[in-house]
């Protein structure tokens, strides 16, 4: 049976990076057999131009039935004077919300080909392989109550409620550790249990999950701390797992270890495997239209896609080999460039990747 695939170019540089994602799958299909349907449609705000909202109905009945989702990215200055309600963000957190994509797996790999494009010292870095594990449906971006409301004398104050559930930390710490097994077996929980009690109900199930893998073993790190050793000495981590707003801080920060953020996967996943897939960089409004943006984190994360939700495993393999290979030749986009290099635009890279799948 054919896989359905919903694609979802989005703004700023999104349709620049995704059509050449939609390349790979397209060879992928046409030379290797994969049984794949693809389907497009609108969200953010490219959604609110055209239909005056950034989640369309038909866009998320369209997400509900397809077996995985590729996202471009979403938002940028022309939408910021919105009220915050209706703002292009809202259609990305409607999705992940709809369909209930609690577990958002960022994996921040060192490709030894771009040792030398890292902020850090090669040897603190040489090697780096971190997968943070963040919730993503609940924790502060969620809670109510939020907003903004007037108090006596007109001054104004903005609120937002930082709640976790049980089963909602429950389930989120169960991901982590089973990845970890599938790994170097070590899980680091970060919170802030020293002042606030959320992150303290956050460490107690972390703990008691923890119990039931013992072959797993759990450490727990503050997070201002865990910021710090990100940078420090980021090889002592393995499975990171954390809540939506740290999540969120701590996987950019990883992200710049890697030498580019525009090389970082990600994958957001429901109980039962199906996922939207995504670069971590966001829309990059300033280099949109040029040609210059780095569809690689676009192209692995249709890796993520094979392995996790398709059940393709030799397909991811043949997609991560062949931008290994095109880093092994030299080819890079202007955020990773460095003397001595090809640098190409963001079409010539896709090719590459594309020739290199043989």
């Amino acid at each position: 049976m054919s896989k359905q695939i919903l694609i979802l170019p989005g703004d700023g540089i999104g349709p620049e990076i995704v059509t050449e994602a939609v390349k790979v799958l397209a060879a992928l299909r046409d030379r290797f057999g994969f049984d794949v349907e693809m389907d497009e449609a609108l969200v953010g705000g490219a959604a609110i131009d055209a239909t005056g909202g950034p989640l369309p109905d038909a866009t998320l009945d369209l997400a509900k039935e397809a077996d995985a989702i590729l996202l471009g990215a979403v938002g940028g200055p022309k939408w910021e004077q919105l009220d915050i309600s209706i703002r292009p963000e809202k259609g990305l957190l409607g999705l992940r919300s709809a369909l209930n994509l609690f577990a958002n797996l960022r994996p921040a790999i060192l490709y030894p080909q771009l040792a030398d494009a890292s902020s850090l010292k090669a040897e603190i870095v040489a090697g780096l392989d971190i997968m943070i594990v963040r919730e993503l449906t609940g924790g502060i971006y969620f809670g109510q109550p939020r907003g903004i409301r007037e108090l006596e004398g007109g001054e104004k104050q903005g609120f937002n409620t930082l709640v976790y559930q049980e089963s909602e930390v429950d389930r989120i710490a169960r991901v982590a550790f089973d990845i970890a097994r599938k790994r170097d077996s070590r899980v680091c929980s970060v919170d802030k249990a020293n002042v606030l009690e959320c992150t303290e109900l956050w460490r107690e199930v972390v703990t008691r999950v923890g119990e039931e893998y013992a072959d797993v073993d759990l450490s727990h790190m503050y997070v201002d701390n865990a910021a710090m050793q990100l940078v420090k000495w980021p090889k002592q981590f393995d499975v990171m797992v954390t809540t939506n707003m740290f999540g969120d801080i701590l996987s950019d920060c990883a992200a710049m270890l890697t030498g580019s953020i525009g090389m970082l996967p990600s994958a957001s996943l429901d109980e039962q495997g199906k996922g939207m897939y995504e670069p971590i960089h966001g829309s990059a409004p300033d280099i949109a239209g040029q040609g210059v943006a780095n569809p690689l984190a676009t192209i692995l994360s249709v890796a993520m896609m094979l392995r996790y939700s398709l059940n393709e495993p030799e397909m991811a393999d043949r997609v991560e080999a062949a931008v290994d290979k095109v880093l092994d030749q030299g080819l890079r986009t202007p955020d990773i460039f460095a003397e001595g290099m090809t640098e190409v635009n963001c079409e010539t890279m896709g090719d590459a990747v594309v020739a290199a799948l043989d």
